[in-house]
């Protein structure tokens, strides 16, 4: 479906959603695996770099339940457009991003460019990042990219009052692109999930949203598990797939800011991915949270870029 000029490089060099620092580094750590490998891939596609907020790291923080939400409101607008736009001038949109808080506008941008079209969202990540600032235990925005585009403020479980200024700009992240809700619970499948908060839980739960643990995967291979999402998101005309590198066992995922344990094993995720991206409805894919500040060897880099080289070679193939 997509050849050579089909696909485009979108990188998100932004970090201000994370609490630890140095995931904005994770594009350029993908850059130098690339270049160890001896691979072309950063040079055989058109890339599109999104100017960031990191500023803001230096600054002191207005909202504690949704740290640096201006800025995010800011990054929501760039990242939007610039999936909206590839997908308009009918390019695959290949996104790597710095922490997971951006997803959303990935999710936004895909959605204003189809709006009629119904879209579904694998979601392989270690957590559900459902949380509103009304729940949230941090104050992270990269733990609150699911729930924007859910729409969900999740007030049946409230712990804080944000103030509000912060009301106003969460309203505004999920109204980007002026449609509300962006998808709907019964589109979502997390893969890999295993570390959330009650809160999140009763939002899955309420939702029906399915769930397939790492120990599934193994139970039952992942071509069935595959398959067993795409059943799910039949309904759906696109899917996007968003790859939180956590989702891999805390072993090899040292290189990311929240590692935890009984993950994916790094074959186990590159064969799920790459059987993933050889389906049609797949419209965009996502990487993110790599941190080399965090790694050893640059080896979560390394795995990340493996995955994406043999994901662009099966789209080329498509």
């Amino acid at each position: 479906m997509y050849s050579m000029r089909n696909i485009k490089i979108i990188e998100v060099r932004s970090e201000i959603g994370a609490g630890t620092r140095g995931a904005s580094l994770g594009i350029d750590a993908i850059k130098i695996a690339a270049l160890d490998f001896m691979s072309n891939l950063f040079v055989n596609f058109p890339s599109e770099l999104i100017e960031n907020e990191n500023r803001l790291l230096y600054e002191p923080v207005a909202s504690p339940y949704a740290k640096r939400i201006q800025g995010i409101l800011t990054m929501y607008d760039r990242v939007s457009k610039a999936v909206y736009e590839t997908v308009k001038s009918g390019l695959f949109p290949l996104v790597l991003a710095g922490d997971h808080s951006t997803a959303g506008a990935t999710i936004a941008g895909l959605k204003m460019a189809k709006p009629k079209r119904r879209l579904g969202v694998v979601w392989i990540d270690a957590h559900a990042d459902m949380h509103s600032p009304y729940t949230t235990p941090s104050g992270n925005m990269h733990g609150m990219p699911l729930a924007i585009s859910l729409g969900e403020d999740n007030i049946e479980n409230q712990v804080h009052n944000p103030d509000p200024a912060t009301v106003e700009l969460w309203k505004k992240l999920k109204s980007i692109g002026k449609i509300e809700p962006k998808i709907e619970p019964e589109d979502i499948v997390f893969i890999g999930l295993r570390d959330f908060e009650k809160e999140e839980e009763a939002i899955i739960k309420k939702g029906g949203i399915k769930v397939i643990p790492v120990s599934e995967i193994r139970r039952k291979g992942i071509e069935n598990v595959v398959r067993q999402t795409f059943m799910h998101l039949s309904q759906c005309d696109d899917i996007y797939i968003s790859f939180d590198v956590d989702s891999m066992d805390s072993s090899i995922s040292r290189g990311t800011g929240t590692p935890v344990s009984n993950g994916l094993r790094e074959r186990e995720a590159e064969d799920l991915i790459a059987s993933f991206m050889q389906h049609h409805k797949i419209c965009c894919f996502e990487i993110a949270e790599i941190n080399p500040t965090l790694d050893k060897e640059n080896m979560m880099a390394e795995i990340a870029f493996n995955i994406l080289q043999r994901s662009v070679n099966l789209l080329l193939l498509n």
